[in-house]
């Protein structure tokens, strides 16, 4: 699968090919809701590096049920990042304002670590990789 230019499989995570944590549901719902979490993911910046989470690949899984439960599964560039502390908070309060969002579970994973082979093609391109 492709997303934003960024191939998703292969990449050694989850990133974006999201489950539905509901069995059953309207698949399409669940999907405009995923999508409109990845587009609020794409506006959170780590303060450090001129790119967003999604495309730095800090991003490992997204789903959303038709109840409007939105859970992430995330990581950070090191455990000793300087926003461990209050990025998980900035991101879930952000995604609790989205409309049809009735409850956010993001879970903060050290495996597998960050690498920078888990960025998009356009966040290496910007930082200089490619």
């Amino acid at each position: 699968m492709t997303d934003g230019g960024r191939t998703t499989e292969g990449m050694g995570t989850q990133m974006a090919e999201a489950t539905n944590p509901a069995a059953g549901g309207n698949a399409a719902a669940d999907r405009d809701l995923e999508m409109r979490v990845i587009d609020t993911l794409r506006d959170v910046y780590d303060p450090e590096i001129p790119v967003n989470i999604y495309e730095l690949g800090l991003i490992y899984n997204v789903a959303a049920d038709t109840e409007g439960l939105v859970e992430v599964v995330m990581t950070l560039t090191t455990p000793h990042c300087p926003v461990a502390e209050t990025m998980p908070a900035e991101i879930e309060a952000r995604l609790r304002g989205l409309e049809g969002v009735s409850d956010v579970r993001l879970d903060l994973v050290w495996e597998p670590p960050w690498t920078p082979e888990m960025m998009s093609e356009a966040a290496r391109l910007e930082l200089g990789f490619l």
